[in-house]
Parts: structure tokens; C-alpha cells; sequence
């Protein structure tokens, strides 16, 4: 049907009344890019540093941190490129769709990270650097307050012991006193056995330990701190 418009039409026309994709690219819009991105590697930097100071898993990752400060720069870099001609945004949003990530997060707090850096850059590339700072401030400080609050609660220790014989249970009740624990597995060999405990903590307060090392049933104890989650 003539005078009917297709998506076809559209975009050759959007392209050809844009003067191709250089038209815009002029010595301003050149210089707000670069200034957009070098806030993005402020705002990456400072995740970065955050990310660090706030890390309590068992093997710290500088990969990680590091993906964190160049996706933020990364994101920013695309924001600005997109938000100047219509076409560009169309052609990237499709390449960027069929790229697919394979790479499992493992802690939530990586994710969160990841989360907040592609948001730090989109609004960084948006020209709302402030935005980006001032939600930077707002949760830097939040992880900080939950960190102090969490480093003041018992600490959970996986209590590995070796043995022989029996009435082992009673002993180690005996021993940890009022620490709450739990028993989370035991390993039955020929002549021996191993169980492993798990044990809260207050205040580094270690002394079980010795009591149970008394003991000659008892062949060797392993105390090992873990950062694990503990739901009451």
C-alpha cells in the first residue's frame, strides 16, 4: 500500500536525515565524553577501594575488583555513545543482546557490586555524576554500619575432631559450656573417627579447645574461622 512507512523506511530515513553517524561528533560533544568517563574512573576507583575494605569472604579476588572499576568506565563509555544518535543506540542495544555470560556469582555481595557499578556508569554517562556520588556516599556508608554491626556478633569456628572410641558427644558438651553449636557431619573409619562441629563464638573465646585436647581419647583437633552465613 503506497504512503505506508516500514521499520525499513524509518531507520534509512532517521540515518539519512542524521548526516551519517559523524555529523555529531564535534569538538564539544567530544570533550563532555572524556569528561564523563574520567568521572566514571573516579566513581570505578572508589568502588574499588570500597569493595576491598568491605570484603569478608575467604579468598579475596583483585580480578573481580578490578572487572568492577572497568565495567563501571565500560558502561559510561557506552551510555555516552548511544545517547548521541538514535541509530548507533539501535545497532549496539542488538550486538550487546546477544552477548551471553557464563561466569557464576557465587557471593550476593559480588553481584551487588556488579550491579552497582553498571548503575554508577549508566548514570555517570547520563551527566548525572552527582547522582552516581551521592548513591555511592548512601551505600558506602550503609556497608560500613552493617560491617561494624556484624564484626560485633560471635564469630563461627567448624571445630574438626578426631578420635577414637565412644562418648564423644558428652565430652565435647561438656566442653563448649554455654557456646552454642551444632554437629554437622562424622566420618566413620576402622579404627578412628572424625566429626566436625560447628561452633559460635564470643569474643575469641578459645579455651574449649584445651579441654578437649585433655582428653586421651582425642587424637588431634583442627579449629578452623569461617565467614559463613548463620541463620538462628
Amino acid at each position: 500500500m503506497e504512503g505506508t512507512l516500514t521499520f525499513s523506511d524509518i531507520f534509512k530515513k532517521s540515518f539519512l536525515e542524521s548526516g551519517g553517524l559523524m555529523q555529531n561528533l564535534t569538538l564539544s560533544v567530544l570533550l563532555r565524553a572524556m569528561l564523563y568517563i574520567l568521572l566514571s574512573v573516579i566513581i570505578g576507583a572508589l568502588l574499588y577501594v570500597l569493595y576491598r575494605k568491605t570484603y569478608s569472604g575467604v579468598v579475596y579476588s583483585r580480578a573481580f575488583a578490578v572487572s568492577v572499576f572497568g565495567m563501571t568506565v565500560l558502561t559510561c563509555a557506552i551510555i555516552v555513545t548511544i545517547q548521541s544518535n538514535t541509530v548507533l543506540s539501535l545497532g549496539m542495544v542488538g550486538a550487546l543482546s546477544i552477548v551471553r555470560y557464563r561466569t557464576a556469582v557465587k557471593d550476593p555481595m559480588d553481584l551487588l557490586y556488579l550491579f552497582w557499578a553498571v548503575a554508577s556508569g549508566i548514570a555517570t554517562g547520563a551527566g548525572m555524576f552527582l547522582i552516581a556520588l551521592f548513591a555511592y556516599v548512601v551505600m558506602a556508608a550503609i556497608l560500613l554500619i552493617l560491617g561494624r554491626l556484624k564484626g560485633k556478633r560471635d564469630e563461627m569456628y567448624i571445630l574438626l575432631i578426631h578420635y577414637t572410641g565412644d562418648g564423644i558427644d558428652e565430652k565435647v558438651r561438656r566442653a563448649l559450656g554455654t557456646h552454642p553449636y551444632k554437629i554437622k557431619s562424622r566420618t566413620m573409619r576402622k579404627t578412628d573417627m572424625e566429626m566436625a562441629v560447628e561452633v559460635r563464638v564470643k569474643k575469641n573465646d578459645t579455651r574449649f579447645v584445651e579441654d578437649l585436647r585433655k582428653d586421651d581419647a582425642i587424637r588431634d583437633l583442627t579449629l578452623v574461622q569461617y565467614s559463613g552465613d548463620y541463620i538462628d
